[in-house]
């Protein structure tokens, strides 16, 4: 929501100075996100006056001018504009000024063999506007030498506030004005609109017809001025229009803007000569079409709310009018409209056609409906007044709801909800600033909220406005009270989510944070791509899709710095993806990737030694870090060779624990990589927080002794020739469940294929360490553990123990 400084006075009587009141609109809820002073960066600009205007001596299209800039003897300019002419009052730029539009600095220049020493400035050049078709004009009165920005008053500084979704009636300047007169910084000035007398019949009718199906539109008003001359709005409204960004288009049209703004009240305006017959207000048939303001067609369905006269659809109700009923220069005749809306039901049409506009933003989030007439009296008398024309009698349709109701409200709520301590005068006092109605002399009092304020429905809400009106800083700290038993406060996913964190950049890895959305392309790649997950309206064409997964985005940040001469780089997130459209198919996963040499024993080259590229092993060490950080049983974890296509097929893997898969590893897929312009090799990981289970509640939280053995643990090798497609998980599974307490660890240390061991056959080595707790092994006891190991490992694998 934009205003300027002195907009905001023509509602609000104050002596503070700008700063204060942008102070307090922050502390009051009304988050002021920036103050824009035109004034400042338009200081260099001064008028000049084109004293001469002669062609260029080598260009065409260029005219060579002096110009006087009141500092003495005229400057000469080199100006291709066509309506640069002698006589004229122009904006003038001296070098060394930055211009707005493209920020860059002026410097002398020569051009086509003149010399030029300056500037005369288009309304694109100055930020104002996108015309460029000639430089500014200024009036023949205005002084030479003078600040340009004094000459347009364009030194009226414009406020940004953030404006919450349940405060609408703040989307009005005096609504803004109403809050700070409540805080104790003005009066707020809020005449009486006079109602305007109908001189004649309206030679139209409006109806509501939503037979048996809900009625979208409570109540719709309209009124006819006949006899308006339409054309450019006062330079006082277009001033105003300009400074927040919207661009006057006429006088009929900015009024309707300047409603919006100003009062929170959309309207609309029609050329009678353009309707056919009375004015229906309906649900849309499916098929019909709509040319709105926009220059955009579309297409509508059963759902959406229209106004349609015998043609067919005029505007799409509450969002956006029609082209074609719309007013221009030849308008004589025109109808106002003022009416109320669904919310919901605006809300959802804008969604579904794509289609954002300041009526939409009010009316989804809900209007005043006491102010539908006065609202409609007012922009009658701003157009009688700039257009002239004559009334007719208001039309009104349906009835204006009665938003009445009564808030039974202690005063001791304030003290109970809030801490605040205030007296009952402070609390009535605030609340009736405020346009509530309160009535009752005891503590309890009974409060009718205002037409405006649709968000205040209970006792809470009427404790926030005393609250935040009177000041948060009134609030005395108190601590909250401490309890015997510490209370988690972290959800195990949010523990989860922080250890992994934790453990990837303890590996070296550096966080990254990167889009939600990817392509459909990659989408594709990665799993993803179906329809539910593509974005209605993406903020950029390759941003379409909710992301399948993370490693998208950390690929293409990864390849982003080795463009940049950062090729070894180790990236993680921990994130949101997304399967499906459902709560469960959203998943919290943490993922990374290494590429080039960025391996966890250091990055690039080194006189000591070989610079090796990364492997799936490095990928898989990161993925079993963050297990292990998240409390995963990683003893019981099962690797298998079913990774999902992204991956290379023999270079990576999948951790299970029984059917469920927590995470996969591995290289990435040449495929992948030379679709998303990626050079390798990259390898990466994938680990799913969600599904690593529950730790077993513990009995207490005391840590167990350290168990330590007294006796030397035994290590024993042993070489077996299997298959090649047999894995080494399961020899070393096998190997371990001879005696689970007292053989500890099991490894490969050795993998050889060729001479030796015949074809489609490996060789896979193993150390077993065995850990005696009780006493020291014999030699036949140990010979005898190793016997059932080469026997148990023969059985399940089909191995047999090479000589």
């Amino acid at each position: 929501m934009k205003f300027t400084w002195s907009w905001l006075q023509e509602h609000l009587e104050t002596t503070q100075p700008m700063d204060a009141i942008v102070e307090k609109l922050s502390l009051i809820g009304l988050e002021v996100e920036g103050v824009e002073d035109k004034a400042k960066a338009l200081k260099p600009f001064i008028v000049g006056e084109v004293l001469t205007a002669e062609k260029h001596p080598n260009a065409d299209k260029l005219r060579l001018c002096t110009v006087n800039i009141g500092t003495g003897s005229p400057v000469q300019v080199v100006c291709g504009a066509p309506n640069a002419r002698a006589g004229i009052k122009v904006v003038f730029a001296s070098p060394g000024t930055v211009i707005p539009a493209t920020g860059t600095e002026l410097k002398i220049g020569t051009i086509r063999g003149v010399e030029s020493r300056g500037m005369m400035c288009s309304a694109r050049e100055m930020g104002l506007s996108d015309e460029h078709d000639g430089i500014i004009e200024l009036p023949a009165d205005a002084p030479i030498g003078a600040p340009f920005a004094d000459v347009l008053g364009l030194n009226d500084p414009v406020i940004e506030i953030a404006v919450t979704p349940n405060r609408a009636d703040c989307l009005g300047v005096s609504g803004v004005a109403r809050d700070l007169a409540a805080a104790g910084l003005g009066e707020l000035m809020a005449p009486r609109i006079a109602p305007v007398e109908g001189k004649f019949p309206a030679p139209l009718k409006a109806t509501l017809d939503f037979g048996d199906t809900p009625a979208l539109s409570p109540a719709f008003a309209l009124r006819v001025v006949r006899g308006v001359k339409n054309g450019p709005s006062p330079e006082w409204l277009q001033d105003k229009l300009r400074a927040i960004g919207l661009r006057p288009i006429n006088a009929l049209v900015d009024v309707t803007n300047f409603m919006t703004f100003d009062r929170n009240r959309p309207l609309h305006v029609f050329d009678l000569k353009k309707v056919t017959g009375d004015l229906v207000v309906r649900r849309a048939k499916a098929g019909e079409t709509l040319l709105a303001l926009d220059g955009k067609t579309y297409t509508l369905d059963e759902s959406m709310c229209v106004i349609a006269d015998d043609k067919g659809v005029e505007s799409l109700a509450g969002v956006m009018g029609g082209e074609e009923s719309g007013c221009d220069e030849s308008t004589t005749d025109v109808v106002i409209e003022s009416a109320l809306w669904d919310p919901i039901n605006i809300a959802q049409t804008g969604r579904k056609l794509g289609l954002n506009s300041d009526a939409r933003f009010r009316f989804e989030r809900g209007i005043d409906p006491a102010f539908t007439l006065p609202g409609l009296d007012l922009a009658t008398h701003l157009i009688l007044d700039i257009c002239g024309g004559e009334p007719s009698e208001v039309v009104l349709a349906g009835a204006i709801p009665d938003t009445t109701r009564t808030i039974a409200f202690p005063l001791s709520e304030v003290k109970r909800l809030s801490g605040l301590e205030a007296s009952r005068e402070e609390i009535v006092g605030v609340l009736e600033a405020l346009g509530f109605t309160v009535s009752g002399s005891g503590e309890s009092v009974d409060v009718v909220p205002p037409s405006w304020r649709g968000d205040v429905e209970g006792k809470a809400d009427l404790v926030e406005e005393v609250v935040r009106i009177l000041g948060l800083e009134r609030v005395t700290p108190t601590e909250f009270p401490r309890e015997n038993a510490r209370r988690p406060v972290l959800t195990p996913l949010q523990q989860r989510t922080r250890k992994a964190r934790r453990a990837l950049a303890a590996r070296g890895l550096v966080e990254a944070v990167t889009w939600s959305f990817v392509s459909t392309p990659q989408a594709e790649l990665f799993g993803g791509g179906a329809a539910e997950l593509a974005l209605i309206n993406p903020i950029a064409s390759d941003l379409s899709d909710m992301r399948p997964s993370l490693l998208p985005g950390l690929i293409r940040s990864g390849q982003a710095n080795a463009d940049r001469g950062f090729g070894d780089v180790a990236l993680f997130e921990v994130g949101q993806v997304f399967a499906g459209d459902r709560p469960l198919d959203q998943r919290q996963q943490a993922s990374g990737i290494r590429r080039a040499t960025a391996r966890p024993s250091g990055a690039g080259r080194h006189w000591d030694g070989k610079a090796e590229s990364v492997t799936a092993f490095d990928a898989k060490a990161d993925a079993l870090a963050v297990l292990a950080a998240c409390g995963a049983p990683v003893a019981n974890l099962q690797v298998t060779r079913d990774a999902p296509g992204w991956y290379h097929p023999g270079r990576s893997g999948v951790f299970r624990l029984g059917p469920n898969v927590i995470g996969t590893f591995g290289e990435l897929h040449p495929s992948v990589l030379e679709a998303l312009d990626v050079a390798g090799p990259v390898v990466a990981f994938e680990i799913t927080l969600d599904r690593i289970p529950e730790p077993k509640a513990k009995p207490t939280k005391v840590k167990p002794l350290l168990d330590l053995s007294a006796f030397q643990p035994v290590k024993r090798d042993f070489a077996f020739v299997v298959d090649r497609a047999v894995a080494a998980g399961d020899i070393v599974k096998a190997a371990q469940g001879v005696d689970k307490k007292l053989i500890t660890e099991v490894n490969v240390f050795d993998l050889y294929e060729g001479a030796g061991v015949g074809e489609e056959k490996k060789s896979v080595a193993i150390e077993v360490t065995l850990q005696p707790r009780e006493r020291t092994l014999t030699d036949a006891e140990i010979e005898a553990v190793a016997g059932k190991i080469v026997a148990d490992v023969t059985k399940k694998t089909g191995a047999t123990l090479r000589g």
